[in-house]
């Protein structure tokens, strides 16, 4: 498989939505395609699905428990339909019946999956697959080109043998092919030719060999943010503090422990980049003096002197042919005030605020929101998983950017 497909999926939450028609026999397969490119993959088996294809069977190729239609009392104790809408990245329903198309176009919300599809922001693409004449149908076409003008993608159908035995449009687009269109869906080229620095992670301030000062950053944000910057075309380094997490295909990463290992980083590389988004959970102080040895346990008060590290994002923002400058401001309370003086002190172009300290969004939290702040605006991208998140946030970055070089 090429490496892009691969790019393309690596981390995407994917939920596929399957309706009942005979071409539901073939979703096992398209299961264990969108996997092989780096897909997770969860599936909702609609009304009458089950007769086409055993939820056992895709159970065995998504690793995960099978979502029937019904919303049962225990799935909707914690609003299950409103998680899996909220955790997909994209929703794929293949295949995609004339029936279940008419009710996706009426908005209804009879069973788990529509509900599903009335209930996401994330993209829709559907794949469709019936009897040719039924494809043909002026209502069909009606609707189709009704969900289109709303933004929903068709991956298909093709055209050949069915399984009434007539010949003409209408049949579901190979797995493969359904896997390798999928992938289209997260790559734009709004970034195309720029280069983008981000860094991420925590910084670790050592006192001895064993002991040191950090914080509870996951480094999970910046590096959806770098994931999402390579799919907008952009040349992508990340420069990293100490986290557990793989560096996103096709991004140069440079790691390091300390602030200082940090800014030095940063600053060997600044002058060729376009982009600054400074994500990293960077301490602001560290030991005045770090111990060779252990710090044993013997003074009933120990006094730890601290000094100021540098202000990675600020210094940056000061050089004579700046790049574009985006910080982070993560806060406890009063989030948009800080984050103002945050954009005026140290003359951004953008500040990201989110709040933390709470346990729904913020640090070691797989879903986030964030407040993007501009001198004159401020966009809301609400609570979603981290990687949508943070696709969302590349375009408005892009955006920004692209209005500042008009302005130039």
């Amino acid at each position: 498989m090429a490496d892009e497909d691969i790019k393309s999926l690596t981390s995407k939450r994917v939920l596929l939505g399957v309706s009942a028609g005979i071409a539901a026999y073939k979703t096992p397969d398209l299961v264990r395609r969108l996997a092989e490119l780096g897909a997770d993959v969860r599936v909702i088996l609609s009304k009458n699905s089950e007769q086409f294809v055993a939820p056992l069977a895709l159970q065995a190729v998504s690793g995960h428990a099978v979502h029937n239609h019904a919303m049962t009392a225990e799935s909707e104790s914690g609003m299950g339909h409103i998680d899996l809408a909220r955790w997909a990245d994209v929703v794929l329903i293949a295949p995609a019946t004339a029936n279940f198309i008419a009710r996706l176009c009426q908005g209804a919300a009879d069973e788990l999956l529509t509900t599903v599809c009335v209930a996401t922001a994330a993209p829709l693409v559907i794949a469709p697959a019936m009897n040719q004449q039924m494809w043909q149908n002026q209502a069909t076409q009606d609707n189709v080109a009704t969900l289109i003008q709303r933004g929903v993608r068709m991956l298909g159908p093709d055209s050949g043998e069915q399984a009434c035995g007539e010949v003409g449009p209408g049949r579901m687009m190979q797995p493969e092919d359904i896997a390798a269109g999928l992938s289209q869906s997260f790559e734009h080229s709004s970034l195309t030719g720029t280069s983008v620095m981000i860094t991420a992670g925590p910084t670790w301030e050592a006192l001895d060999p064993v002991r040191g000062l950090t914080n509870h950053s996951s480094g999970l944000m910046g590096y959806a943010i770098a994931q999402a910057a390579v799919e907008a075309g952009a040349s992508v380094t990340l420069v990293s503090g100490p986290t557990n997490l793989e560096a996103p295909q096709g991004t140069q990463c440079v790691d390091v422990i300390s602030a200082l290992q940090m800014h030095a980083a940063v600053m060997a590389d600044i002058d060729r980049q376009d982009i600054f988004i400074a994500v990293a959970a960077v301490a602001d102080y560290r030991p005045q003096l770090e111990e060779l040895k252990k710090i044993k346990k013997n003074a009933e008060k120990v006094s730890i002197g601290l000094i100021r590290n540098p202000d990675i994002l600020a210094e940056v923002a000061r050089l004579p042919k700046a790049p574009f400058c985006v910080g982070f401001a993560a806060e406890t309370h009063d989030v948009e005030q800080y984050a103002r003086a945050k954009l005026k002190a140290k003359k951004l172009q953008l500040v990201a605020a989110n709040h933390v300290g709470g346990d729904e969004t913020g640090f070691g939290v797989a879903d986030n929101a964030i407040s993007l702040i501009s001198s004159d605006s401020v966009t809301e991208l609400p609570k979603q998983n981290k990687h949508a998140l943070a696709r969302a946030l590349i375009v408005e970055i892009a955006q920004h950017y692209q209005a500042s070089n008009n302005n130039l």
